[in-house]
């Protein structure tokens, strides 16, 4: 399945959790697929982002809570725009921040707490890996829409200077 796709499925996942653990279950679920999306680009995607990709493809261990049908990263075929894939984990990851807060605000349970916290710093670190993925691709976008460098000049020997 194509990463924004599943990109997607995890937004209306994380949306319709109704409980603190479904919540924290989604958080995994979103670490498991920046790790897969990550996975991907350090093999196959623009050779710019392959380092911070790695990066992205190694952080965290995620707890085995992934419910009946396992982690949804398991089904990524394919990342086809990296861009709009990356903006999207991104946003993703966001609001799983955003969720795990108020979840750790909420809970009297320390271990949901410290649940909350791992995953937050998780979701934290791998959102920065994808937005600095995003900024190299940014880079490079405006690198291709500079224009050219002038002709150079032709040296004193009659000789155009080398490229």
């Amino acid at each position: 399945m194509e990463a924004e796709r599943l990109v997607a499925l995890g937004r209306h996942a994380l949306a319709e959790s109704g409980t603190a653990q479904d919540i924290v279950g989604e958080a995994w679920q979103a670490q498991a697929l920046a790790q897969a999306i990550g996975s991907r680009l350090a093999l196959c995607g623009p050779q710019e982002l392959r380092g911070e990709a790695r990066g992205l493809s190694e952080i965290g261990e995620y707890p085995a809570v992934w419910g009946s049908g396992g982690p949804r990263a398991a089904r990524l075929t394919e990342v086809l725009r990296p861009e709009r894939a990356l903006t999207a984990l991104g946003e993703l990851l966001d609001d799983v921040g955003i969720a795990l807060v108020g979840v750790a605000c909420a809970t009297d349970e320390e271990a949901l707490y410290w649940q909350c916290i791992e995953a937050i710093d998780a979701a934290d670190e791998s959102g920065d890996r994808v937005r600095g993925m995003l900024r190299r691709l940014a880079v490079r976008d405006g690198e291709r829409a500079r224009p050219p460098d002038p002709v150079p000049e032709r040296a004193e020997s009659g000789r155009e200077a080398p490229c």
